[in-house]
């Protein structure tokens, strides 16, 4: 398994990439191999996510990918092939041991983020876990995630920022919350694309808007916290049986990060603060 320090020390930030959910193998690979080219010309660290099982969707029929063992065996492949470290997102405690054994990461979904039982479960199997703040939490919040994780095991801890919800139907991005993170987490991500959801905008499935992901990215970056950057990306959005709507089309990654570790190497920033613990 991808030591966690890799991470940190490969590149000005690292990059978690790929289709919210499994469609099918050769696809999935594709994305795969796409992410590694592009991550090691332009010198980045590169983690391979994709879910194989959305159990949230905003509707009973929507489309909940290949299921946990199916969705591992496909996991395994790409990671066999391409030799990227994996992330996948668990939803039952069940799911972490087997989910671990395949996976360098496992995720907390953001509705689940105090969900006790799971993060402990996680923390027991996994040796990195990313929990992305809930829409319904601050920032502040968070401390309570890790400290629940660091009572269980030593496991590295990554928090992700993926907006909060404002009003109805819509997420803002705060970006205080990359400063406070920052104190107690091991990492701090912020996740480009679920940030501009439009939750129930499509009627029985999200909207987004994707055309604000670049604005949000460098946003993010220029705070001088965010130790990463997580992107869904798909070659035809229209096509992603989720969040076909804020998902980045594949051909534009290149441009976003090299845009990105530009800012990120030429700002020489910093993640001063002097928020309390």
């Amino acid at each position: 398994m991808m030591p966690f320090a890799d991470l940190l020390s490969g590149g000005p930030f690292f990059v978690i990439a790929g289709p919210c959910v499994i469609q099918d193998r050769d696809e999935t690979l594709l994305i795969a191999c796409a992410l590694k080219e592009i991550a090691a010309r332009l010198g980045l660290p590169a983690v391979f996510k994709a879910s194989f099982d959305k159990a949230n969707r905003t509707s009973g029929k929507g489309f909940r990918g290949p299921g946990l063992e199916s969705g591992l065996e496909i996991l395994a492949e790409i990671r066999k092939i391409t030799g990227l470290p994996l992330l996948t997102d668990i939803h039952q405690p069940e799911q972490a041991e087997p989910a671990s054994k395949v996976c360098d990461i496992l995720q907390i979904p953001a509705f689940l983020c105090r969900q006790t039982d799971l993060i402990e479960a996680a923390a027991r199997f996994a040796r990195t876990i990313n929990v992305k703040k809930g829409q319904f939490l601050s920032p502040w919040d968070t401390r309570h995630i890790v400290e629940k994780i660091r009572a269980v095991s030593d496991a590295k801890v990554m928090l992700t920022e993926r907006g909060t919800s404002f009003g109805y139907g819509n997420l803002v991005v705060d970006m205080r919350s990359f400063p406070v993170m920052k104190k107690w987490a091991d990492a701090v991500v912020f996740d480009a694309t679920h940030s501009l959801q439009l939750p129930g905008g499509a009627g029985d499935k999200t909207g987004g808007q994707r055309e604000f992901v670049p604005h949000l990215a460098r946003a993010a970056i220029a705070t001088g916290c965010v130790d990463g950057v997580f992107l869904e990306i798909h070659p035809e959005p229209a096509r992603s049986p989720s969040d076909a709507e804020n998902i980045l089309p594949l051909d534009q990654l290149e441009g976003l990060l090299l845009e990105l570790r530009a800012l990120r190497t030429a700002g020489h920033l910093n993640c001063h603060s002097a928020l309390p613990r």
